[in-house]
């Protein structure tokens, strides 16, 4: 029999559900009954993040039209576990674990190398599984989430805030984008080209890793996230729009007297121009990491560029599991003053609005990190 944290578990679940573009709407849903190999997870939160507005609005491109419930970043507490699940996680009843999106088969090629992000046979991901795969509930907006026999998941210190917490994907989708892609270390230069919650989750592993010289950009509209990034420790942050915008290409030569940057990463939703930025403000022989989406729009590049100046440029695809571990390391540390990133927490009949507050679709234009804690609205 599985083991138990509590006996009382209720019979069923509520979880928010994606019916169609911008229309979410509550749910119940049977309990899993878990096996030897499988688990349950009681969701403390769940971070969003800027694919999150995407897919709510109907602009990702891949995304099934069938019902499913989101969130791909469920942070919370295991209730009930397997045996060989236990065995095979190395985790135990009431410990707190972060998920990856990615549930890879664990067999083929990719995964037995360590690509598991390429896994082909790949399925069930958390937060994009439509609701006709039983037992339905792989999404984070759920009070309880199952665990599939092949999930990747994290241990994390039950002691941090739980919003704390839920920034292990932003801040991993840091360490990996600047530090593993970017090879950012001891005395760098990076600039970032946008100032969310990733951003500034780059500059954080920057630091971390020994960058001298962090510079951030950001719109006149993101001035409360750059004033973020220079608590977190942001050397120079440079407004790039509006009557007295800078060009950041400029800014760079400036400050680094000709010598440019040695890293730069794109992180700019739906624009074309930082690509190209990114390109002209590293040195000879820099590094480019682009990992802002631009909706599958074409994107002119110079290659004459790239040749010339010996660029490497890389594309950058979610968060694997050496990130995470080093990610969920910083978090602990307490090192950085993280709790200036958490802005809004919502309860689970309240999924629209966070994503929109992320988005800044109302009149509240302050969010930065936005959860949402499931149990908020009922207790378990």
């Amino acid at each position: 029999m599985p083991e138990r944290l509590h006996e009382n578990l209720p019979d069923t679940v509520r979880a928010a559900v994606q019916t169609g573009p911008s229309t979410m709407e509550v749910r119940e849903f049977p309990r899993p009954t878990i096996g030897p190999d499988d688990g349950l997870l009681r969701v403390e939160a769940n971070g969003i993040c800027g694919s999150d507005v995407e897919i709510y609005r109907g602009h990702l491109h891949g995304r099934s039209a069938d019902p499913f419930i989101p969130g791909h970043e469920p942070l919370g507490i295991i209730e009930e576990l397997g045996e060989r699940a236990a065995e095979r996680w190395g985790v135990q009843v009431g410990d707190r674990v972060a998920l990856e999106v990615i549930v890879p088969c664990r067999s083929c090629e990719d995964c037995l190398v360590g690509r598991y992000q390429a896994c082909r046979n790949k399925q069930n991901g958390h937060g994009v599984t439509p609701l006709d795969v039983e037992p339905s509930l792989y999404g984070g907006f759920a009070e309880y989430l199952y665990l599939a026999p092949n999930a990747v998941m994290h241990k994390i210190d039950k002691s941090l805030p739980i919003d704390i917490a839920a920034m292990y994907n932003p801040l991993g989708a840091g360490v990996r984008w600047a530090v593993d892609l970017g090879e950012v270390g001891m005395g760098d230069t990076l600039v970032i080209l946008g100032a969310g919650q990733r951003g500034l989750g780059a500059l954080i592993a920057a630091k971390a890793a020994g960058a001298s010289k962090v510079i951030i950009t950001g719109l006149e509209s993101d001035r409360h996230k750059l004033s973020v990034a220079e608590q977190l420790g942001a050397d120079h942050t440079v407004v790039v729009d509006g009557p007295n915008g800078q060009d950041i290409v400029d800014v760079v030569a400036e400050l680094t007297d000709g010598r440019m940057a040695d890293v730069s990463l794109d992180l700019t939703p739906m624009a074309a121009g930082p690509v190209t930025d990114a390109l002209k403000v590293v040195r000879h022989g820099g590094r480019v990491v682009l990992a802002g989406l631009k909706g599958g729009r074409e994107i002119p590049v110079s290659t004459d560029l790239l040749i010339n100046r010996g660029l490497t440029v890389r594309g950058a695809f979610g968060v694997d599991a050496a990130a995470n571990k080093k990610a969920i390391a910083l978090l602990e540390s307490g090192r950085f003053p993280l709790e200036l990133l958490h802005t809004h927490t919502f309860g689970l009949d309240q999924v629209g609005e966070a994503i929109d507050t992320l988005a800044g679709a109302g009149e509240d234009k302050s969010a930065i990190h936005v959860t949402v804690q499931p149990h908020l609205d009922r207790t378990a």
